[in-house]
């Protein structure tokens, strides 16, 4: 009867051990496969040649783009106009109902110098991407978008998705029309932000929302697809 209270204690303890360093294990494991995903993006520019009334005046839709890659720098630009931070308490580029921003960025990337062909998620908060999978998928998000060749040509597509609610929770019913009227400010900001870097996009809505869920394993609800190129 001595011998239980010990045996009992080092049963336990035992356990700790192997849960606990199992524990540190999967954590080191986690952080070390976040280091390897994420990737840092080049800084955005702040300033440019070409004016706001210039890019106004020559935006137009274009599907047909040459073959040739983009470069990180050109990525990271479109990204940071869709989404980016621009105030120290956590404002981005494009205004958003009560801030609760609810839209998700991710690239489709096809040909683009420095990435791998893949998908990824945009972080806003540390102006980095997350490759979520590997593979050039632009073939199969066309299929999606009832097969719109500028999509599968495009060098990146780009996936603006939704978490209605985000704004729903403030605003009931009311918050359905505010996303919808964010993700038209983030529409305008790539192609503009495009326009500036003598690059190419059309907006495109037509698309089987739970096939491009599927393909791109996305938990948020699609809204739009922009293609970029030169």
């Amino acid at each position: 009867m001595k011998n239980i209270p010990v045996t009992i204690f080092v049963v336990v303890f035992s356990l700790l051990f192997v849960v606990c360093n199992g524990e540190e294990k999967v954590m080191g494991a986690m952080k070390g496969e976040k280091m390897k995903e994420e990737i840092k993006l080049p800084a955005a520019q702040l300033t440019g040649n070409v004016s706001l009334e210039e890019a106004l005046s020559a935006r137009r839709s274009v599907r047909d783009y040459k073959d040739n890659a983009l470069n990180l720098q050109e990525v990271a630009q479109l990204l940071w106009a869709a989404q980016g931070i621009t105030a120290d308490w956590g404002g981005r580029t494009a205004p958003s109902a009560g801030a609760t921003y609810p839209l998700e960025v991710y690239v489709v990337v096809g040909k683009v110098e420095g990435l791998n062909p893949g998908v990824y998620h945009y972080i806003p908060s540390s102006h980095s991407l997350r490759n979520i999978l590997e593979g050039d998928l632009r073939e199969q998000l066309s299929s999606s978008a009832l097969g719109q060749r500028c999509v599968a040509e495009a060098p990146v597509t780009v996936v603006v998705a939704a978490i209605f609610g985000r704004t729903t929770g403030r605003y009931g019913e009311r918050g359905i029309r505010y996303v919808h009227v964010e993700v038209g400010h983030v529409g305008q900001n790539i192609c503009l932000q495009a326009e500036t870097l003598g690059l190419s996009t059309v907006m495109v809505g037509a698309f089987r929302d739970e096939v491009v869920k599927s393909i791109l394993k996305l938990k948020e609800d699609p809204l739009y697809l922009i293609p970029v190129g030169k």
